[in-house]
């Protein structure tokens, strides 16, 4: 080949086989790259982990305080008992719950009476611990007037409170005696939650 032709052919961009340049990682790099991509997920995953928890527990607590305000509105507005009580068998409230107008007073959903929302089973992180006046039977009660009630008595409020919990975190939803619901922070309001 002439030394012009060996030029011209460097001027048009080919490089001889010693003068090319490889592109792309060495295993080395390769691994090193790998090393910091585990330290960071190892970092990151526990941290990912306790903000699902959490925004776990925050939905199962507003779910839990929308269906006591939505069980007191009913009562209210159709002027009779309107319950909520634990989906499936009634002692549970991980379970879910269900609002319906309890005309026979048994704190159980029958074909006959009228169902007003069902809400689904809580996700196994979610932990519901409840604490009333009336604990014999799980349930909350409404009159027509949108106060609680027990079971013995039409004029003795239900209160009290469920303890939410996934993790580390936990919320309550506190009834008064008036019947109104409100959610709370135990870590945060410790004497007033």
């Amino acid at each position: 080949m002439a030394a012009g032709n060996t030029s011209s052919l460097m001027r048009s961009g080919y490089r001889s086989h010693s003068e090319s340049r490889h592109t792309g990682f060495s295993i080395v790099e390769l691994m090193v790259i790998l090393l910091i991509a585990g330290i960071l997920m190892m970092i990151g995953i526990p941290s990912y982990q306790a903000m699902i928890q959490n925004h776990r527990l925050i939905t199962a607590t507003n779910a839990l305080f929308m269906a006591v305000n939505l069980t007191r509105s009913e009562a209210i507005h159709r002027g009779v008992r309107v319950d909520m009580v634990p989906s499936g068998d009634g002692t549970k409230w991980t379970n879910g719950w269900v609002i319906f107008v309890d005309e026979n007073n048994n704190q159980r959903p029958d074909k006959n009476e009228t169902m007003i929302y069902s809400h689904g089973e809580l996700h196994r992180d979610v932990r519901i611990t409840p604490s009333f006046t009336d604990s014999k039977v799980q349930y909350i009660a409404y009159n027509g007037t949108g106060r609680t009630r027990t079971n013995a008595n039409s004029q003795t409020s239900q209160s009290g409170n469920w303890l939410l919990e996934a993790g580390p975190k936990s919320r309550k939803v506190v009834i008064n005696f008036l019947g109104r619901a409100r959610v709370c922070d135990p870590d945060k309001e410790a004497s007033s939650c």
